[in-house]
């Protein structure tokens, strides 16, 4: 017999042990969610992505096989050229291929150019090359969209062909022939699978673009509901002005999605643009107390109602174009010549290091790091964020090393047909084209999908073997890993200078708006703060959230002071207020675009002045008018005193 103590001490324990095996069921039940929830996209994937990633795989595996039949030398560049251009949208695609063909085009010429020009003279031909690459980086940070990647593309395409034909430069000229048609036929063969899997696509275009517009249209108006009642704050402000901007950055894919010779993107930009008109009114508006309540029918105020019907005018011309419209409207985004600098900068020390590493070890593989180097430069140099890019890209690319050693090594050995070799590259392409579809594994299928029939190099007369393969991944890992490493030592992006950077160049941007020459209008003015505003946020998650509120308070208040300032010019270069009325306009612009540190001092004399002219004003367009101005120079009084 057990004593009460021994019975109580094993009771003891086995309460532990159940206790110890409940929690332990509780982690692993937890853990499993978490990775369920984590390969959700692999697990449970949406129809569209399945059908992009069949549709990508496809259309890679067959200009892989075209290629080949062509006995076209290095086959394996045109299913990279497929996944280069193959995007969730019809429209995306369509415009990264136009631009793709066309760097492709002067980038093989620049290539020949070089290697006419410096045949013998390895050193001189490798400075201008990195200068010209660094060029085209630097200039494609003031482009937008996939212009900025043509001519990236330009440049790392003209080192791709360069260095391919240093070893027989009499043939750079086929080189460069050979490069163009892997392009060529890898778009091709993209828009044929697409044109296959989306017979309906100018329909759901034009709904993707009214759906994209009403939805843009329903947020900024509950967002001016929210400022008259008290309740909107920078954060809701800026998430709705990044619902504008990734609007009007899918309008140029939407029309060419819609086709036709119709002016439906300028309507919907105009609208867009009106919309951020009617947000800035709204918060200046609310900040003097003058927004009344809406009427039951109404949707926003009436002060605002311009606007509103404005926007929604343009909206019903996006949805039903008019023959003979000639209407048109741009919206363009600037970014300052620094990062424009630091991006050449980085790109050119990037192909010159890459080429003292081949010169100096003498490696055989040199020709082949140089090439890779200048293609994920061009892959990379269009991010915000470089860095944060260039590490999701380098755990794709072991990734992708990996797969295609266990291809090379146990599965190629055994494919003995054109349409055995199709269904093997199927399943790693497809994983890689839904992994593309997920926002958490995006960066790693990016270099994944492009470099995986790269590194496999599948030929007609032959495969690679263990040697040729690793050399050619080992090359493949240590140029990313060097871009990477270039990008973190060579004028390394920090979001924090980088937020300073914006606040001084935004801060002479409004100082310049009250100078005589400058035509910049209201609309150009909050599309480029709105998108300046965007551009930042999205990078700075790691900042400190106190921070990063007071860095969007401030983007907003500067915002407002700019429109006000515009509308004040405008004013003083109307002929029809009088002479007597738009002299002292002028001289508080004047003030102002002189930085005069009684800024202050002088926007009270002003309104002063206006109250006084509008007592004395003689007709009813002079009251409106002056009515404007006091209004303006209350908003850049109240939005000055916050900064």
């Amino acid at each position: 017999m057990r004593s009460a103590k021994e019975q109580g001490r094993l009771g003891g324990r086995s309460f532990s042990a159940s206790v110890l095996g409940a929690r332990t069921l509780r982690f692993s039940a937890r853990m499993e969610e978490q990775w369920l929830r984590k390969l959700q996209w692999l697990l449970a994937p949406s129809i569209g992505d399945v059908t992009f990633a069949v549709r990508s795989s496809l259309a890679a595996g067959l200009s892989l096989l075209i290629a080949m039949w062509m006995e076209l030398d290095s086959p394996q560049w045109a299913p990279l050229t497929v996944w280069v251009v193959a995007q969730s949208s019809r429209g995306e695609s369509l415009s990264k291929a136009r631009w793709r063909i066309a760097g492709t085009v002067l980038g093989g010429v620049v290539a020949i150019a070089l290697i006419a020009a410096f045949p013998q003279a390895p050193g001189l031909f490798f400075c201008v090359l990195a200068f010209w690459i660094g060029f085209c980086c630097g200039w494609a940070t003031f482009l937008e969209s996939y212009r900025a990647y043509g001519l990236v593309l330009t440049g790392f395409t003209s080192a791709i062909v360069a260095t391919g034909a240093i070893a027989r430069p009499d043939d750079v000229f086929n080189v460069a022939i050979a490069r163009g048609t892997y392009i060529v036929l890898g778009v091709v063969c993209e828009a044929v699978l697409a044109m296959l899997f989306l017979p309906y696509i100018q329909e759901q275009a034009r709904k993707n673009l009214d759906t994209r517009l009403e939805g843009a249209l329903t947020a900024v108006t509950g967002l001016v509901q929210d400022l008259m009642a008290g309740k909107a704050d920078a954060q809701a402000h800026a998430q709705v002005l990044t619902t504008l901007v990734s609007a009007n950055s899918r309008i140029e894919f939407d029309a060419l999605e819609i086709g036709g010779r119709t002016h439906i993107a300028d309507h919907a930009r105009a609208a867009l643009s009106c919309m951020m008109v009617m947000l800035a009114r709204a918060r200046s508006l609310s900040l003097l107390g003058r927004m009344e309540c809406c009427e039951a029918d109404e949707p926003v105020p009436g002060a605002l109602m311009a606007d509103y019907d404005r926007a929604r005018a343009h909206i019903l011309a996006a949805e039903h174009p008019i023959r003979g419209d000639h209407f048109r409207f741009h919206m363009s985004s600037r970014r300052h010549a620094l990062e424009s600098v630091e991006n050449g900068i980085r790109a050119c020390a990037g192909i010159l290091g890459s080429w003292l590493v081949w010169e100096v070890t003498a490696w055989p593989s040199g020709a082949g790091f140089v090439s890779f180097v200048a293609l994920v430069y061009g892959l990379l140099a269009t991010r915000e964020n470089p860095i944060v890019a260039s590490a999701s890209f380098f755990k794709g690319a072991c990734w992708c090393a990996g797969v295609a050693g266990v291809y090379t090594l146990l599965v190629l050995p055994k494919v003995t047909t054109p349409e055995m070799l199709l269904m093997v590259l199927m399943v790693p392409m497809t994983v890689g084209g839904l992994a593309a579809r997920h926002a958490a594994t995006a960066g790693y299928a990016f270099s994944f999908n492009m470099f995986f029939p790269v590194l496999l190099g599948p030929r007609n007369d032959g495969r690679y073997d263990e040697q040729t393969f690793f050399n050619g991944a080992l090359c493949f890992l240590l140029a990313v890993l060097f871009v990477g490493w270039t990008y973190r030592i060579v004028l390394p992006f920090r979001v924090d200078s980088h937020m300073r950077r914006t606040e001084q160049w935004r801060q002479k941007r409004l100082r310049a708006l009250a100078g005589p020459g400058n035509r910049m209008t209201v609309q150009q003015w909050l599309a480029e703060s709105s998108d300046s505003l965007v551009r930042i946020l999205r990078n700075a998650q790691a900042v400190p959230a106190s921070l990063r509120l007071t860095y969007m308070q401030n983007q907003l208040r500067q915002a407002s002071m700019g429109m006000g300032l515009i509308a004040i010019r405008n004013a003083a270069q109307d002929k029809k207020l009088p002479l007597a009325v738009r002299r002292p306009l002028h001289l508080f612009l004047r003030k102002w675009a002189q930085g005069d540190p009684r800024t202050d001092f002088w926007n009270h004399q002003m309104q002063n002045w206006v109250i006084r002219q509008q007592r004395k004003a003689g007709g009813p367009y002079v009251q409106d008018e002056l009515e404007k101005v006091q209004v303006m120079l209350k908003i850049i009084a109240v939005e000055g005193a916050s900064l």
